[in-house]
């Protein structure tokens, strides 16, 4: 899969215009009622992007942050076809680091957050079906670890499903 492919699987996931003053996204600090509350568009929120006008966001340029912030820095384009755009959506939804080390916990290898040597070599023993799988079991628990599971994790358990359905 490549990026525009992703992009557009990913924008499927991810809404317009959102402002929920419980969600800590949509604040620039980060902590409910801390900072200003300015929302998230296309998946991009305050929290991550404090500067941007979230409210404005063009789609465009929304793909160039999604390009350069989490395809690029989560190694997409080097990783097996078969989970490229997990590893792209779950950058998206909780980070990049968090992404790198759900992958690395589910082919046994140091969960560091870097894609070096030792996790390019243990990706090489994985076919597609079985890394697949692995990777979203090990986000599911990881979702389900979530402190704000109740609130939003039917959302997150969605998001995985709809993920598993792609072709």
């Amino acid at each position: 899969m490549d990026f525009d492919r992703a992009f557009s699987a990913l924008i499927g996931n991810e809404g317009e215009y959102t402002n929920d003053p419980r969600d800590r996204g949509n604040w620039t600090s980060g902590k409910v009622n801390v900072g200003a509350l300015k929302g998230t568009k296309y998946g991009i929120s305050a929290m991550t992007y404090p500067t941007v006008d979230i409210k404005n966001l063009t789609l465009e340029n929304a793909k160039k942050i999604y390009f350069n912030d989490f395809w690029l820095k989560s190694h997409c384009h080097e990783l097996p076809n078969s989970i490229r755009f997990d590893i792209f959506d779950m950058a998206v939804n909780s980070g990049v680091g968090i992404s790198i080390k759900t992958l690395q916990k589910a082919i046994g290898a140091t969960a560091d957050g870097v894609i070096g040597p030792q996790t390019k070599k243990l990706l090489e023993f994985y076919d597609a079906e079985r890394l697949d799988k692995r990777l979203s079991a090990q986000r599911l628990l990881y979702i389900c670890d979530i402190g704000t599971f109740p609130t939003y994790g039917k959302g997150w358990v969605r998001r995985v499903a709809n993920n598993l359905l792609l072709d």
